[in-house]
């Protein structure tokens, strides 16, 4: 099951408490203070982990609690730290703070932690405070508490390009030509459920991620649909590959809604390279397809079944991804 956002509980340990104790030894007639300091708590911590892919574990266990610090123990002996609780979260993953909505950590790297609830100090013994005056301090510190927060998990795809377009728009189906990917394909809507993910193998040797979300419809941006619950997939994509059906009765107003939809979920996500793209000319009869590109040259003609078109259009999307090409 693909599951992209949680929330959950966690809480780093409490401090150990700092000991109140004296030496005692042989032929020494007055001992000094000797209570040594209690262990940090541990931490919870968080590691971005490429082998994983989904959060659905983190739907079914919520709350996680990190050890707390042992006490201090005497001859000045520190309590041993508590253990950090790691949480193992798949790339991509960007964790907030449930209740501000502050960024704590952005996992977008293979092995990056970052420490999401620091443990509580552990408190000091009672030789931190003797004095010239006070060689018997009968005092010390308790450890400080742990840190609990209400975190939220939301996976956001590591993807270069993101296909956008309304339900059997054709997307799967070129995923599924230019990728080893495999996803559902079928001539009803919503076929797409989750999002997909394929490699693409450019002439030059590179290599490119392409992201495949479920269509939009319009009101996507208020929750209509299932595009709106993916959209995020495609928020890290430096391009975006607008599909549209050459059968669409308006193709620029399509794309206008589609444009439309992806401004009102993410004003930043217009600002991407965008590619226009018109599929299935591979049943368009040829006269009513030369009046098309007559009158939308802007956009790319391809068929994702027969492959018509689709190298020149890799070829397109190679150099919009290029991050010094400004030209689109």
């Amino acid at each position: 099951m693909f599951v992209d956002y949680v929330t959950i509980d966690v809480k780093s340990g409490r401090g150990g408490d700092g000991l109140i104790s004296f030496r005692r030894e042989k032929f020494i007639a007055k001992g000094g203070p000797n209570g040594g300091d209690g262990g940090r708590g541990g931490n919870v911590v968080v590691l971005g982990d490429e082998n994983m892919h989904t959060l659905l574990d983190y739907r079914y266990q919520r709350h996680y609690k990190a050890e707390a610090g042992k006490p201090g123990g005497g001859s000045l002996k520190t309590g041993r730290g508590g253990e950090d609780v790691v949480l193992k979260i798949p790339v991509g993953t960007v964790v907030k703070n449930l209740e501000t909505g502050e960024v704590l950590a952005d996992m977008d790297e293979h092995g990056k932690t970052e420490i999401i609830a620091a443990g509580g100090k552990g408190g000091l013994g009672n030789d931190h405070f003797k004095s010239p005056t006070n060689q018997t301090p009968r005092k010390a510190t308790p450890g400080k508490a742990g840190i609990q927060i209400k975190l939220t998990l939301e996976l956001k795809l590591l993807a270069d390009v993101g296909l956008v377009g309304y339900p059997n728009a054709g997307k799967s189906t070129l995923l599924s030509r230019v990728t080893a990917a495999k996803p559902k394909i079928a001539d009803y809507p919503f076929t797409t459920l989750v999002p997909n993910l394929g490699i693409v193998k450019l002439q030059d040797y590179r290599t490119l991620v392409m992201a495949d979300i479920p269509g939009i419809i319009e009101g996507a941006s208020e929750g209509k649909g299932l595009g709106h619950q993916f959209l995020r997939h495609i928020q890290r994509s430096a391009v975006l590959l607008v599909m549209i059906d050459g059968f669409a009765s308006d193709i620029d107003k399509t794309y206008q809604q589609l444009y439309l939809e992806l401004e009102k979920y993410d004003p930043e996500l217009v600002r991407r390279k965008m590619i226009k793209v018109i599929n299935k000319t591979d049943i368009i009869a040829k006269s009513d397809l030369e009046d098309l590109k007559r009158k939308h040259g802007d956009y790319k003609f391809i068929s994702a079944v027969t492959g018509e078109g689709v190298d020149e259009l890799l070829n397109h999307v190679a150099r919009a991804e290029e991050k010094d090409d400004d030209s689109f």
